[in-house]
């Protein structure tokens, strides 16, 4: 979905601890970039100066419909009738469309540890979202649906940073699909760091699966 002139965008950095959000709209544009005025932090209602280089993730909404996103750097400033922020544009086959909770869920082979009162297994996810995961069972388990469980799921991202997920899921159930045995858990103790670390590992693996023509 092409950005348009007058867009309003949601940015957020991408290398942070803190869960930081900024709006702004897009008030120039060419084929490389985009400029937008200068972003005010959502909690604080105040103006936020960003320095060249910070690492983003922008989001916006179509129609009130569709919500998009793409990755995006801060590359100076530019004068003009107002002050503009200049924001790398990665173009429109960059884009991707994401879901308005941010709960994409995708596909992804990742070794997670699943512990139950004394009990502790080694899985591999079948997919994960920020807001739960199926997991491949490959053994007997103590656990059942509606049991809370304690997991530490290990992120690897595109520039080489791993983060470790460390939350409780309680297993929503268990089920087989064709000669798999899955467990479907749902995230109920993920603090927003962790949160915003398993909604950009979504968004950077969905980016390669697009770009790998897997989706």
């Amino acid at each position: 979905m092409k950005i348009k002139l007058g867009t309003n965008l949601t940015l957020e950095p991408t290398f942070t601890e803190k869960k930081e959000k900024y709006r702004c709209k897009v008030v120039d544009m060419d084929d490389q970039y985009i400029y937008v005025d200068y972003p005010i932090d959502t909690i604080t209602n105040k103006t936020v100066f960003l320095i060249d280089g910070t690492q983003l993730r922008a989001t916006y909404v179509e129609e009130l419909k569709s919500a998009f996103a793409f990755q995006t750097e801060v590359l100076g400033k530019r004068n003009g009738q107002i002050p503009m922020i200049r924001l790398s544009y990665p173009g429109d086959s960059e884009i991707i469309k994401i879901q308005r909770r941010d709960f994409v869920r995708v596909h992804s082979p990742l070794d997670v540890s699943v512990q139950f009162e004394d009990e502790k297994y080694q899985f591999i996810t079948d997919d994960i979202s920020a807001g739960g995961s199926a997991i491949l069972l490959n053994r007997e388990v103590k656990f059942k649906a509606n049991d809370d469980v304690s997991i530490l799921i290990p992120l690897a991202f595109n520039n080489g940073d791993i983060k470790y997920v460390s939350t409780i899921a309680k297993v929503v159930r268990i089920w087989d699909k064709d000669s798999l045995t899955l467990a479907s858990l749902q995230f109920t103790d993920t603090d927003d760091i962790d949160k915003q670390h398993i909604v950009r590992f979504c968004f950077e693996r969905q980016l390669l699966m697009r770009k790998k023509g897997l989706k």
